[in-house]
């Protein structure tokens, strides 16, 4: 990605797909070029949230809400230390942002942080068309970078695909941390970073647990140096298919039936340490408003999720694994993706989405508790 922070509202800019379908608008944040997979978020809200979401990295997002900007940007509500996304597509960003809290625009976020964007394009017909033809490579170009179509659309073919990228350890912390427990603390938590958000060891600490956030190439000793009631493997981005660290990581502590929680990416990972395959989704989940029934309760949830890859589970059958037997505990409603599994015979599940929230909804804040039900009962 090439960039350069000169104004840009009134700088002309291209959005190249790879089938061939551009679009033309103006420049939005950052003025140069970006590439990567172009998807589309479904959230009225959150945004600021989306692009610090690190399962977010080397790909184009396009906001389905037709306004963007309003709330500006403030110094609270980021997921990570920076912006993921490649590339931020709108349709109508706001000129004047009016929040108590907001600090400056989202547009100069953009830019003080080299993110190109566009604006001012038919968002609704990209959408349709990336529900129809899937999500795809594409490049957004600005001021000098424009070229020819067909020199841009070269450009673009020869970006790598999303699926057998590897990305996980890229955005992983390289340092462990600690989050602290709020109040008394109760148990201990080894997270393992995949691309984890701020906001979920914030919610485990909220419960008493002290998490030791752990990067992603941790060992089995790293983990059980620090004595944990619990293990946790966060979302992240890329194929799973690549994550062979993960998974054996995740086997080995299966082996030793410690409570074992994993959401997004970690649920994918379990999917694999049980035996399951993975695959690309045509277009994936992801915003704040995607339907999906605990099969465990019958309660529809409105949940938050960022995937473009599923585990390949049967829905109705309980299957037997090296580990006891496993079962779809969560369904999408949309479309029947397995978005969660749980094993029977020990103390481990996962989900596919998100339910730390951040920025809503928070039907799923109940998994937190369900990880603290499963670390007293092995503790009992």
């Amino acid at each position: 990605m090439t960039t350069s922070t000169r104004g840009a509202t009134r700088v002309p800019a291209v959005l190249v797909l790879e089938d061939g379908r551009i679009f033309r608008g103006r420049a939005y944040g950052a003025v140069g070029e970006t590439f990567g997979e172009a998807v589309f978020s479904t959230g009225m809200t959150g945004y600021q949230e989306t692009l610090t979401d690190p399962s977010y990295d080397r790909q184009i997002v396009v906001a389905t809400a037709p306004q963007i900007g309003n709330t500006g940007w403030n110094d609270e509500d980021d997921e990570s230390s920076r912006i993921w996304v490649s590339g931020y597509v709108v349709r109508d960003p706001s000129r004047v942002p009016s929040n108590w809290r907001a600090k400056r625009s989202l547009d100069a976020e953009l830019v003080a942080q080299g993110v190109v964007g566009i604006s001012g394009i038919d968002t609704r017909a990209l959408t349709r068309h990336l529900r129809e033809r899937g999500s795809m490579r594409a490049g957004v170009f600005s001021g000098e970078a424009i070229a020819t179509d067909a020199e841009l659309l070269a450009r673009v073919q020869a970006q790598p695909h999303m699926k057998g990228a590897s990305l996980y350890e890229e955005v992983a912390t390289k340092e462990a941390y600690v989050v602290p427990a709020v109040g008394e603390k109760r148990f201990t938590v080894a997270a393992i970073d995949l691309g984890i958000k701020g906001m979920t060891p914030q919610r485990m600490a909220e419960r008493g647990i002290e998490v030791h956030v752990l990067p992603a190439t941790a060992t089995e000793d790293d983990v059980y140096a620090v004595s944990p009631d619990g293990v946790f493997f966060s979302n992240g981005p890329g194929d799973p298919a690549t994550a062979d660290g993960p998974v054996a990581l995740m086997t080995a502590v299966l082996a030793r039936r410690t409570p074992l929680f994993g959401i997004c990416f970690g649920n994918q990972i379990l999917g694999r340490a049980l035996g399951f395959g993975t695959y690309k989704l045509k277009y994936g989940h992801r915003g704040i408003n995607q339907p999906v029934q605990d099969r465990t309760t019958g309660k529809v949830e409105v949940t938050a999720h960022n995937h473009g890859f599923a585990v390949d589970a049967p829905l109705d059958q309980v299957s037997e694994t090296r580990f006891g037997r496993a079962e779809v505990s969560h369904v999408c409603l949309n479309d029947d993706v397995v978005e969660g599994l749980q094993l029977l015979d020990q103390p481990a599940f996962s989900v596919q989405y998100h339910p730390e929230a951040a920025a809503g909804p928070h039907d799923a804040a109940y998994l937190f508790d369900r990880f603290v039900s499963l670390m007293e009962g092995q503790r009992a």
